[in-house]
């Protein structure tokens, strides 16, 4: 049942962003930093926590999960280190994710080979 928890609550977080592509004029850069901003409001609120709580891996695996994780972090750093744990709490929460994904950009990136588009 948790596995289709998550599909589902992930399935609508793409559904919404595939939506905002195909009848809107954003840019996917703006859409997602639409969601990862949305996370970090949603979770700020008190909205966001109780649907990872239901969802689990599908509302944290999204780019709104991002935002969470780092919303997160902060709250946790500002109680434990006070005001300057504002500045660093998000990096530290989401450390793992941000290393994660310029590793594998940079493996990608040694492993593609770079062609001309318009050629």
């Amino acid at each position: 049942m948790d596995y289709l928890k998550a599909f589902i609550i992930g399935g609508l977080l793409c559904v919404i962003a595939q939506i905002l592509i195909d009848r809107t004029k954003m840019t996917p850069a703006r859409i997602l930093v639409l969601f990862v901003v949305l996370g970090v409001v949603l979770t700020a609120v008190g909205v966001y926590e109780p649907l990872v709580q239901f969802a689990g891996a599908g509302a944290t695996v999204p780019l709104s999960g991002f935002g969470y994780i780092m919303a997160k972090g902060v709250i946790q750093s500002i109680q434990e280190h006070g005001l300057i744990g504002a500045l660093m709490g998000g990096l530290t929460a989401s450390a793992a994710g941000i290393s994660a994904a310029v590793l594998f950009g940079y493996i990608a990136a040694l492993l593609s080979k770079p062609s001309d588009k318009s050629v």
